[in-house]
């Protein structure tokens, strides 16, 4: 053992110390390798940090003081993903697995990428880290644990606190104050005074940062644990204000008491999202939507002598999601998901008056668990009354496929061997069908030529 970890020894938690399993037990063999090979080797990060409070870490980081070149050459199975920075991905049964040469860094021009990387020793690597928390290195064969930042103390005392002075880290990169939120949201952990004061004077600078990292950041804050906590010091900062000012506009915006006892819009978006957080991870379509299903309600609110009124909301929320979105640069596919969910959250006040085509098609869609949820995160975060969320549930167990799904009765090729020219009304015809079908109007194909003829051929 080297002299820092015979300074600083620290037992393996039991929930540790037994047999790894493969993902554990290929960080622990790149460290043998690399220290049969002369190298100074520890796991780093997230995983020690994890370890310490006896959790399973979804991943392993390795700091060496191997450079890139001597990482390569001893393992069989790399990839350089930031060789520059001394971070190379090595493949071990299949799993990759970040090693990263010891380094310091220099300056921070853009606020995100150092101008330039010295490889040093383990205490200077630990030191250009984030957060203590983070800055904690353990031997995988002794479970000693380096730590020269204090990292278990804060661990102990549940502090996200910054390595050094918070106005350098955040400086040297500015999405580090988002991911302070997210640590402490995730971890339920409390922001130390002095970083999160810095976070309030940096907050504005965080519009430079890329959208694509701060939609990472948010939908794992959204989604991994936490939800209503890390929205609330995300306006708490002043970070809400810059990255989702649609959002910020929710709170102050009243609702009508009957309906939504818990307050305004704001306050019922978070109920939501501490709803939501029972059981993380979430789906991020559904976290997202909770977010922003209500976002319209900030520009139709209007008033009159019979209440309060958001007239148009859900139209105006799915033109304010869109905007959001598109900002972050989320994925078409997502988009439409977020989308969807959030311009059909109110259709379950009428699903005991739809026509059965309709309910039908509202039960067999593909999205159609995800809507559900959202609708039973929106009551139980306001009125709390289910009925609606049960006599979906009651029908979707009734219904199988077969009468959610028939097989056609009528094709395109039917259609044209009945005199009709192929063209745009093909598909008003087929959806006429299928309606009746679903509606019980029709059964067999015969029904549905009748059909057609009566509707169309005679006109």
């Amino acid at each position: 053992m080297d002299r820092l970890a015979q300074m600083h020894p620290r037992n393996i938690p039991p929930e540790v110390s037994s047999p790894l399993p493969a993902l554990r037990e290929g960080a622990a063999a790149i460290v043998r390798a690399l220290r049969r090979a002369g190298h100074e080797a520890y796991w780093v990060g997230g995983c020690v940090r994890d370890l310490i409070r006896g959790i399973p870490p979804a991943d392993f980081d390795i700091a060496t003081s191997a450079t890139p070149d001597e990482v390569e050459g001893l393992f069989p199975r790399t990839v350089p993903v930031g060789a520059s920075f001394g971070v190379i991905l090595v493949v071990e049964d299949g799993r990759p697995f970040e090693v990263a040469t010891f380094r310091t860094e220099g300056g921070y021009a853009d606020g995100r990428r150092p101008d330039t990387v010295r490889f040093a020793g383990a205490e200077e690597d630990v030191r250009r880290r984030d957060f203590t928390i983070n800055g904690l290195l353990m031997d995988p064969e002794t479970g000693g644990v380096i730590d020269r930042v204090g990292g278990q103390a804060d661990l102990a005392a549940r502090l996200i606190r910054t390595i050094g002075d918070p106005e350098a880290r955040f400086g040297e990169d500015r999405l580090r104050m988002l991911r302070a939120v997210r640590f402490a949201a995730n971890l339920d952990f409390v922001l130390e005074a002095e970083t999160q004061a810095a976070i309030v004077r940096h907050a504005p600078v965080i519009a430079a940062v890329s959208a694509e990292r701060i939609r990472g950041e948010l939908t794992r804050i959204l989604t991994e644990g936490g939800a209503r906590r890390g929205m609330e010091l995300l306006a708490a900062t002043g970070l809400l204000r810059v990255i989702l000012p649609e959002v910020q506009a929710l709170r102050g915006v009243d609702q009508p008491p009957r309906f939504h006892p818990e307050g305004d819009v704001w306050v019922h978006t978070l109920r939501m999202l501490e709803l939501l957080s029972e059981a993380p991870p979430a789906d991020s379509r559904l976290a997202w939507a909770v977010l922003l299903h209500d976002a319209g309600k900030a520009v139709t609110r209007s008033e009159d002598e019979r209440g309060v009124h958001f007239y148009g909301h859900v139209g105006e929320g799915v033109r304010i999601a869109a905007d959001v979105l598109r900002r972050l640069r989320f994925s078409r596919t997502e988009t439409e998901a977020v989308l969807d969910l959030v311009g059909g959250h109110m259709q379950f006040m009428h699903v005991r008056e739809m026509r059965p085509n309709r309910l039908k098609r509202l039960l067999r869609g593909e999205l159609f668990d995800l809507h559900l949820e959202l609708h039973r995160l929106d009551c139980l975060g306001s009125h709390g009354m289910l009925d609606h969320y049960d006599f979906c549930v009651q029908k979707r167990a009734e219904l199988d496929d077969a009468v959610l799904r028939p097989p056609r009765l009528i094709t395109g090729r039917d259609l044209i061997g009945m005199g009709f020219v192929p063209g745009p009304r093909f598909s008003e015809i087929l959806k006429a069908v299928e309606d009746a079908q679903l509606d019980g109007e029709i059964e067999t194909p015969e029904d549905a030529r009748r059909f057609v003829a009566e509707r169309w051929l005679e006109n």
